[in-house]
């Protein structure tokens, strides 16, 4: 791919990342909001493979840091590194890179076997990698012990169950428009 091809998707994954922040988040005690963007760390992993992926994020995560709104709720800043939902934060790019990671190595040889290896990467990456930062981070910055954090997050697990299986769709959908489309970032 030309490195002009894999800015513009890295942009545009980063642009959809701050798409997913402008629906409402929905506040919860933990001090961790529940939001759309750990959709976004999936479908970036799903389609464009660790390497972007992990770009992507990195430069929403940047943009973030440097005080965009782009967060759900309208949250940027550096402050939001400090805040109980940090550890989440941190932990969306390495998500992205293991569900791309794992989408690389997962079947892709038909529209709903792509999809059912999309589920699988994201369930593993999207959900599983952020949600072990978020715990940490928990532990850390909101002072829990680790079983409080870990019971505390298992709170957003059925929501990301759902949007595992919306990323799944969404690869179902680009495989069957798109069947040279390279999953994971795969070669040819």
């Amino acid at each position: 791919m030309k490195s002009s091809q894999s800015l513009a998707l890295v942009s545009l994954f980063a642009a959809l990342m701050a798409v997913l922040g402008l629906i409402p988040k929905i506040d919860l005690p933990l001090g961790v909001p529940i939001t759309l963007q750990t959709l976004g760390v999936m479908l970036a992993g799903c389609l464009l493979g660790p390497k972007r992926g992990l770009q992507a994020l990195l430069l929403f995560m940047a943009a973030v840091a440097l005080g965009l709104p782009l967060l759900s709720g309208g949250r940027g800043g550096f402050g939001v590194f400090m805040a109980p939902s940090a550890g989440y934060l941190i932990g969306m790019p390495f998500g992205a890179f293991v569900t791309g990671w794992l989408m690389s190595m997962l079947p892709s040889t038909t529209p709903r076997g792509t999809a059912l290896s999309a589920f699988v990467a994201s369930s593993l990456g999207g959900l599983f990698t952020v949600h072990a930062f978020g715990v940490a981070g928990l532990v850390k910055l909101a002072n829990l012990s680790w079983t409080q954090a870990f019971f505390g997050t298992l709170v957003f697990v059925p929501g990301d169950l759902i949007k595992c299986a919306l990323c799944a769709t969404v690869v179902h959908t680009v495989a069957r428009g798109m069947p040279d489309w390279r999953f994971g970032g795969r070669a040819l």
